[in-house]
């Protein structure tokens, strides 16, 4: 599980990173080769289409940190844009609807020994809302430290 990553997409048009087992978080290395990934596939789209790509997130800490504001005007060259949800406001965040069902539904009840084990079972609960919903989990692997 170590430096593995799940992410929801909503039939291709939003997608949202919801949890990453790199040491228990997400560092600003591992985002900026997940951005890094988008922005390739915003180049294609943008050289094929005119198109750009808009990348929804949520004010974290990491999704701001020096390091990853660094990258921004690199990946809008791209074509890839961020664009900020207000502060506070889950409503607008279609993935906290997700972590809520997962929570009450999939892993509800349960106990789980270690970060594994919990890890296991929420990949198994996205990957099964998945199939169920009819939207696709990507999952990447970082091999960052």
């Amino acid at each position: 599980m170590a430096g593995e990553s799940v992410y929801w997409d909503y039939g291709n048009r939003e997608k949202a990173l919801i949890m990453d087992w790199h040491k228990g978080d997400l560092r600003g290395k591992a985002i900026i080769l997940l951005m890094d990934s988008e922005a390739t596939k915003a180049a294609e789209t943008l050289a094929r289409s005119g198109l750009i790509t808009v990348v929804v997130q949520d004010n974290g800490s990491l999704h701001k940190s020096k390091l990853v504001r660094q990258q921004w005007q690199r990946w809008q060259q791209l074509g890839l844009y961020i664009f900020f949800l207000p502060p506070y406001c889950s409503q607008m965040n279609p993935i906290e609807t997700q972590w809520h069902q997962l929570k009450s539904h999939e892993i509800a009840g349960q106990i789980f020994d270690n970060e594994y084990d919990l890890a296991s079972a929420v990949i198994q609960g996205m990957t099964a809302r998945s199939q169920t919903c009819g939207y696709i989990v990507e999952r990447f692997i970082f091999n960052c430290t």
